[in-house]
């Protein structure tokens, strides 16, 4: 008969831990402990301002030439900003003379309101966003929690909104952010008749080198900057760039497939991580119009006219409103409370390749950003970057039929940016991962090259060799995942295709996760216009071996070569990817759609508004009103990830919350359950070698003992920094790392580990390999030691395989011809490894189980691909 569980009372606890950030000071997230707390801020808030613990992968050697400082006598310490000498942001009153040094921000001249106006209180505006804006309750649901929450003892059937019509009617009523949707209409000037188609109605890094992260780290913004200070009336000003992002797309809703083409618009001195995290960095600007037309004319070159026309004509008017204030400075309200005299500017647009030419005004197939020919893009010595000016200049000379199959322009148009002022949409359209590297490259040319060769050269044996790749390590051969089918690429096709062209995808994946990191410095420029050189010098195999034979001329692969210019530019190309406008993409109607963005745009500013006047500055429930309960005790199984004094660090790996089983065993019990009874005396030694670092081990009876009983769990979590993965706002990314026989209830899953070695040696010379058997913890002498057994694994040969980029391991034996295993503290553990099998000439058996792989190969590769973290370790 089983065990009857202890009752444990339900109780309400208050929140007493409340995120006191100070970089994002709008996130005030409460916690009933001090450990939920702790997790919260190495999740989600945790910053890098000291130096890394590793040597850097691309290392940089001053040149003398710079140091960023302006003066050349004081030798800079560590990372540096340099502020614009004329556009540096001061600040002003209401009137826009500029305040003193030190001085409070002004209040506004407006009638005093009440404080939380329209909600009835701060809880009502609480629940109002939590509702709206963070769980994105429907209607319906909102009108049953109400009915709920009314019927509840003491609410006396008054629930704090009606129904979901009064939730959103208080919601509109707020006055801040309120910008009305507006529509024009436009139509051909040849509309007249009848018989007419229908569709007529600067930062420095380390040593003095640059670095370059946001937008505003950028040589455009400084140059800008230059151009605006020419001017004395916008000394002192801000400059605030206009990024823009657009892309046409089809949802499905219940009245069938509807067109929509939507236009995004971000500030440019937001940083690159809230823009990154999907937040409300980046708006729903507007919808573009999409004209229609009957089949027949489809294809008709003056219905194409036409839409170009319409495409930029509508651009044009939609920012006709801000050309004033991108010569002469306006004065806002900025986050902080301050008011400062912003000068605007249109800056990089975000779109695919084909709006790109649209975009550019030229014919598909050519460069949007120089002059190189269709037929030779990237050897075309006479090639020069293109400019509004030298566009008009050939039109005045050459007739349309030259302009379009000599240059590749469109006649008769110039793009709407023309119109404003020190924009040239040639320099300004911004680089694309996604569509450019990911899947224009990679997937798209790459990938497909790939399966060529093999069709070419096994033929008969071309569904055998695919299934087997599939076993390598992935399925969707031809699927939509292409950033997880290039993690494991390369080890996949090893052996299957010449080494050189291993080589040319090593070179190309080398450029790619360089130009996905958060911040690039020249050191990592040279190391990109080395793996581009290597790049184009190897994939030249594909035209030796007939699969692109013509010679390889296509506009995705020719954009590698402009990563360098746009990343000093623009900064770090991942802030201005096409996934961080995709990801606002609309899943309704467009009315609902409109609502609920001008909805959330004015929740998102009555916030801010809150925040700077300090009424989110204290907990909901005040401290005086909580009373403390004794019998409260702080999750013992959440092991902190350091004292409240100590510095934090690059990353941190924490035990499950719950221990499993749930409850108290000895050494010898866990170790008999994972078939490693000698764990206790791994223990004595690990005591030894915690208490007398550096001390050879004596015999195993002169260890201490540990006797105390302990848990064991089945998981822990590394949260590290890497920004260019999916991660919070400010970059952090949390993996699960696995020691159990049976992970939700399916096969076993011991996963693999970076283990730190010598933090002073480059990338993975200072590290370790090791497979998790064992998370576990105890007591020994009132110390509390967060522990794992592993088993190690040992590099084959001195440096990384010279086809694919990667370092080669196999396991590591004792005299014994045993597995090694040993105890580690589980601070010495970096984050997940991921080892990939070397395969070897033979198929793998069709039935071998992934969880079988570490035992089924004797040697692997240590996927530096597998996250872009790793990519900075294990090179």
């Amino acid at each position: 008969m089983a065990t009857p569980r202890a009752t444990i009372p339900l109780k309400y606890q208050p929140q007493r831990y409340y995120c006191t950030d100070t970089v994002n000071s709008d996130c005030q997230k409460g916690f009933i402990s001090a450990t939920g707390l702790n997790h919260h801020y190495n999740a989600v808030h945790k910053h890098h301002t000291t130096r890394p613990s590793h040597p850097q992968q691309h290392s940089w050697q001053p040149t003398g030439q710079h140091d960023g400082s302006g003066d050349d006598n004081v030798e800079p310490q560590g990372a540096y900003y340099v502020k614009h000498p004329v556009l540096d942001g001061t600040p002003v009153d209401l009137n826009g003379d500029d305040l003193p040094e030190g001085a409070s921000p002004p209040k506004p001249n407006t009638p005093s309101k009440r404080a939380w106006h329209p909600f009835e209180s701060r809880a009502h505006f609480e629940l109002a966003d939590f509702i709206f804006h963070q769980n994105e309750m429907p209607g319906a649901q909102i009108d049953e929690l109400m009915h709920i929450w009314a019927s509840m003892p003491g609410q006396a059937g008054t629930p704090p909104y009606a129904n979901h019509e009064h939730l959103y009617s208080t919601i509109d009523a707020i006055s801040e952010g309120d910008a009305p949707w507006t529509s024009f209409s436009m139509e051909s000037v040849e509309a007249g008749g009848s018989g007419g188609p229908s569709w007529k109605h600067s930062v420095f890094g380390e040593k003095g080198q640059c670095v370059w992260s946001d937008l505003m780290t950028g040589n455009w913004a400084w140059n800008q900057c230059n151009e605006l200070s020419k001017d004395p009336d916008n000394h002192g000003a801000m400059f605030v760039p206009i990024i823009l992002g657009s892309d046409k797309t089809t949802v499905s809703v219940a009245t069938g497939n509807n067109e929509y083409y939507p236009l995004y618009i971000s500030a440019g001195n937001v940083h690159n991580g809230m823009r990154c995290a999907h937040g409300e960095a980046v708006s729903l600007l507007g919808f573009l119009s999409i004209p229609k037309t009957d089949k027949e004319f489809e294809a008709d070159p003056e219905f194409h006219t036409f839409q170009r026309h319409l495409f930029h004509t509508s651009l044009e008017a939609i920012f006709h409103a801000m050309h004033p204030a991108m010569t002469k400075p306006q004065s806002v309200k900025c986050a902080d409370g301050h008011y400062c005299r912003a000068i605007y500017g249109l800056g990089p647009y975000i779109a695919d390749y084909p709006e790109q030419a649209l975009l550019a005004c030229i014919v598909q197939g050519w460069c949007p950003k120089c002059t190189a020919h269709q037929t030779h893009l990237d050897h075309d010595p006479n090639a020069i970057l293109c400019n509004h000016e030298y566009t008009q200049l050939l039109m005045d000379s050459f007739a349309s039929y030259v302009l379009w199959q000599k240059y590749g322009i469109v006649d008769d148009i110039l793009p709407f940016i023309a119109s404003f002022p020190h924009a040239n949409i040639h320099e300004l359209i911004a680089p694309d991962i996604l569509h450019q590297i990911i899947k224009g490259t990679f997937k798209d040319h790459l990938v497909s090259w790939v399966e060529t060769y093999l069709k070419k050269h096994y033929k008969n044996d071309f569904a055998a060799v695919l299934a087997d790749i599939d076993r390598h390590g992935f399925k969707q051969w031809t699927g939509n995942d292409s950033k997880a089918l290039m993690k494991v690429y390369l080890p996949a096709i090893a052996g299957y295709v010449p080494n050189e062209m291993l080589q040319a995808l090593s070179a190309f994946m080398d450029f790619c996760y360089i130009v996905c990191q958060s911040s690039l410095g020249e050191a990592d420029l040279e190391a990109l216009d080395k793996a581009l050189q290597h790049f184009e010098t190897h994939h030249s195999i594909f035209e030796a071996e007939g699969i692109h034979s013509d010679g390889i001329s296509i506009s995705q692969i020719h954009a590698l070569q402009h990563y360098h210019e746009a990343i000093e530019l623009f900064g770090a190309p991942n802030g201005l990817s096409t996934p961080i406008v995709e990801s606002k993409h609309i899943h309704a109607e467009m009315a609902q759609v409109l609502l609920v963005n001008q909805w959330q745009d004015k929740l998102a500013q009555f916030q801010a508004e809150c925040l700077a006047e300090g009424l989110l500055d204290k907990p909901l429930i005040p401290q005086d009103n909580v009373h403390e309960d004794t019998s409260f005790q702080d999750d013992p199984y959440l092991q902190e990830a350091e004292d409240d004094d100590s510095e934090r660090v690059d990353a941190v790996v924490q035990l499950a919350h719950k221990p499993s089983p749930r409850k108290l065993r000895t050494l010898a019990e866990m170790g008999q359950d994972i078939g490693h009874p000698e764990l206790p005396d791994l223990v004595s030694i690990f005591l030894f070698q915690q208490r007398n670092p550096g001390v050879d081990v004596p015999d195993i009876s002169k260890c201490p003992k540990a006797i105390d009983p302990g848990y064991s769990f089945s998981s822990a979590v590394a949260t590290f920094y890497a920004p260019s993965d999916f991660s919070g706002a400010n970059g952090m990314h949390c993996q699960c790392i696995h020691a159990s026989p049976s992970w939700r209830n399916g096969a076993p899953c011991y996963d693999c580990v970076f283990v730190e070695k010598d933090p002073t040696l480059p990338g993975f010379q200072g590290l370790y390999v090791a497979q998790v058997l064992l998370f576990f913890s105890f007591h020994y002498q009132n110390v509390h030691y967060p522990c794992a057994l592993v088993q190690w694994f040992t590099p084959v040969g001195n440096e990384l395989c010279i086809n694919t980029g990667m370092w080669k391991v196999g396991h590591e034996y004792d005299e014994y011809g045993d597995h090694l295993v040993s105890v580690i503290h589980l601070d010495s553990i970096l984050q997940p490894a991921h080892l990939i099998g070397i395969y070897g000439d033979e198929y793998i058996p069709p039935d071998l189980h992934y969880s079988d792989s570490l035992a089924a190969f004797g040697s692997f590769y240590v996927n530096k691909y597998s996250d872009h973290h790793a990519f900075g370790l294990a090179f």
